[in-house]
């Protein structure tokens, strides 16, 4: 499927079924927390790109296009928030995303998101937009296996969806890859110019024309959870290190692991996906 036949398929992408029930319990009290609100939509790729596409329409007549949750939520009402947050479809079936482990993949977007948001503090660079990338990167790889199933298991037949040779494979098959689908998903809903070229670029940040710094962060970030996913030990790491791309950012692979808060060997409790 042509990318931009790929992008016109209507998609209604899965939510996080916690987060929504404690979104619609937040959201009952008479004054909603909306800090509490924000971290519970900053776990939900699904609920937090509804989010900044309604906050980037021209209804809100802004300025600038927004990239946070934060600030998306100070343009909206309760009414809105719970509007949205009611009507998300939920993931609650292992065929949800056929091929897609949802839990699996919902927990290496959200460690993707909070590693590139150290990452970003790292390199002075726009934390705020780092996390929405982050959190975002892969929403193609969804969109993928709900409009095209057929085509995309043949490709996990080769490498499953979390694979760090996944990129390049879907590029070799289908001529683009799911960064690519991320980043025209974000341009269809008006996102922030920097977080689209970091969608676009981020599978190989080096091959743009204008090195971004936000496509080498989300690299990193995304190489450093996939290979916690894969269970890669410290030569396969060391191996596997994407070192142009840290060294672009003055970044090193010990720099990149001290990033790394969290503790991969526990089993996964629904408190890991608070940010």
């Amino acid at each position: 499927m042509e990318l931009n036949a790929l992008l016109a398929h209507p998609v209604a992408l899965p939510s996080l079924p916690r987060a929504v029930a404690l979104l619609m319990t937040e959201l009952a009290h008479d004054e909603p927390s909306l800090r509490r609100v924000a971290q519970l939509i900053g776990t939900d790729q699904a609920l937090a790109a509804r989010l900044l596409e309604l906050a980037n329409t021209p209804a809100f007549q802004m300025q600038r296009q927004i990239a946070g949750i934060p600030e998306a939520l100070a343009l909206l009402g309760v009414v809105q928030l719970r509007s949205l947050v009611s009507s998300a479809p939920l993931g609650t079936t292992s065929r949800s995303v056929p091929g897609v482990n949802l839990q699996q993949f919902w927990r290496y977007s959200l460690n993707t998101a909070k590693l590139a948001r150290s990452l970003a503090g790292l390199v002075h660079h726009n934390q705020i937009a780092a996390y929405t990338a982050g959190l975002l990167h892969a929403v193609g790889e969804l969109l993928l296996h709900l409009a095209a199933p057929d085509t995309v298991l043949s490709i996990n037949s080769l490498v499953p969806p979390l694979d760090l040779r996944r990129a390049k494979i879907e590029q070799r098959i289908l001529g683009y890859c799911y960064g690519n689908v991320s980043a025209g998903l974000a341009q269809r809903w008006q996102f922030p110019d920097v977080v689209v070229e970091a969608l676009q670029h981020q599978s190989a940040p080096l091959d743009n024309n204008v090195y971004e710094p936000l496509a080498g962060v989300i690299h990193l970030a995304s190489w450093r959870a996939r290979a916690r996913e894969a269970d890669l030990g410290e030569k396969e790491m060391a191996v596997s290190f994407p070192g142009e791309a840290g060294l672009m950012l003055g970044l090193d692979i010990d720099m990149v692991l001290q990033q790394d808060p969290i503790d991969w060997t526990a089993r996964p409790e629904a408190s890991d996906y608070v940010v």
